[in-house]
């Protein structure tokens, strides 16, 4: 048996004997002629049939043509087949300019004729067959393009000496607010669904670690329907010890973003000028820095109040910030500094000279935040008197308060959602499109 070529692959390939695997995207049944468009994780190929249609009186060879020229008459889209064939390297063919003449073909798998899901249909239609949409040569290259990112941070990470911790996602107690918390049974007692690794990627600081990151799930108890929630999404995370203030923390998260896209352009810029029909550029360092009291005004300045009575940046002033930024310093990205301490968590650390404000930041990305860091408050006392005025009971952080008895360096960290940042990189309208398989308050399936 032949062994199985990726379509990718067949281009360096000498003409002669090939196999191939993948699903039929179409079929052209011609009368002396038939042409299928295969497609596999890599790409797409055309299979070549001179169609057969009648059996010569006693010969074994035309009945067998014609049982395939059958056989591929039959054939509906998404049907999975093996090829042999012979592979042949021509100009005129408009697909990759190869094609493979077909000797044998293996019908692996065949598929309902009804495509249950079509380029037109609704985007939670599509998400009911997502194992379909993602066949899509745009879908795929959306995950090639989270693994090379992924992958890229973590090369940072670990280039930079950082420790990997994969941290508990069923907690005894909320890390932030209860109200966002999913309660599920535990035994005879309750535990939350995560919010974030915050108190466990603290812990490390204590512990000695020093560095620390982590790539995995968080849950938000949160009935949104906009474009930018999920239930349950990737968080990316990193803490370090022994940093000055929270500009140190933007360092880090600016150099990571700036290592993960260099790796995307590099090896996807030419597949998503194709698919995507943009550019990615990689951004410059160090992205702009500006207080929120700031942003508040320019975007004033701009013709838009920011309504919220709360201290924060609305969807409409981040749209409005990005939009100067680009516009003065043909920059994607900004951080937003000196968050009010009324709307930030008790264990971010407040301001020297102004303790209503906090050491902490927002990351905007082409308009939308998608990324929270802060310096932590790291002596104790001080976090004790900070959780009771958000009406936090001191009590119930007794696991976390512990780690700050015993000897703490100043540190500080961020939170970073892969699917908005992968969406708006893109040029996406939904995380939906960008996340495996998505989670919001009225979708569990698939």
């Amino acid at each position: 048996m032949n062994e199985r070529v990726l379509i990718k692959d067949l281009s360096a390939l000498p003409e002669g004997t090939v196999t191939v695997s993948g699903w039929v995207d179409t079929v052209r049944d011609q009368k002396k002629v038939q042409f299928v468009v295969l497609r596999d994780e890599s790409g797409a190929v055309q299979i070549v049939n001179p169609a057969t249609r009648e059996i010569a009186e006693d010969d074994a060879s035309s009945a067998e043509r014609v049982a395939t020229t059958e056989a591929i008459s039959g054939l509906s889209q998404g049907s999975f087949i093996t090829v042999t064939g012979t592979l042949k390297h021509d100009e005129r063919v408009k697909l990759g300019g190869l094609e493979v003449k077909l000797a044998t073909m293996d019908v692996v798998s065949h598929a309902i004729p009804e495509t249950p899901i079509a380029a037109d249909s609704s985007l939670d239609k599509r998400m009911d067959w997502r194992f379909i949409d993602l066949r899509q040569p745009k879908q795929n290259l959306v995950f090639r393009i989270q693994t090379t990112f992924e992958h890229a941070l973590r090369q940072y990470w670990i280039d930079n000496d950082f420790i990997e911790i994969h941290t508990p996602k069923l907690m005894a107690s909320a890390s932030e607010s209860r109200a966002e918390l999913f309660e599920v049974e535990y035994f005879d007692t309750k535990a939350y669904l995560a919010q974030s690794p915050q108190f466990f990627k603290q812990m490390a600081q204590p512990a000695g670690f020093g560095k620390v990151f982590e790539v995995g799930p968080a849950f938000r108890a949160d009935p949104s329907f906009t474009s930018r929630h999920a239930t349950e999404f990737t968080s990316i995370d990193s803490e370090i010890s022994w940093i000055d203030s929270h500009e140190d923390v933007m360092q880090l998260h600016e150099d990571l973003i700036v290592a993960g896209f260099t790796a995307v352009v590099e090896k996807h810029g030419d597949a998503i000028r194709e698919l995507f029909g943009l550019e990615v550029t990689v951004p410059s360092t160090p992205f702009p820095r500006i207080p929120l009291a700031e942003a508040k005004r320019i975007v004033a300045e701009r013709g838009y109040e920011v309504p919220r009575a709360d201290d924060d940046m609305d969807p409409e002033g981040e749209r409005q910030i990005a939009a100067y930024v680009k516009e003065e310093f043909g920059h994607e990205f900004v951080f937003l500094t000196d968050y009010a301490s009324s709307i930030r968590p008790f264990y971010h650390m407040r301001n020297d000279e102004d303790g209503s404000l906090t050491k902490s930041y927002d990351l905007i990305f082409n308009g939308v935040e998608i990324s929270t860091g802060a310096q932590r408050e790291h002596r104790v006392d001080v976090l004790i008197e900070q959780a009771k005025e958000k009406g936090l009971e001191p009590e119930e952080l007794e696991f976390y308060l512990d780690f700050f008895r015993y000897g703490v360096p100043p540190h500080g960290g961020f939170g970073m959602g892969l699917a908005r940042v992968l969406m708006l990189m893109l040029h996406e309208t939904s995380i939906r499109e960008v996340t495996y398989l998505f989670r919001g308050p009225t979708r569990l399936a698939p």
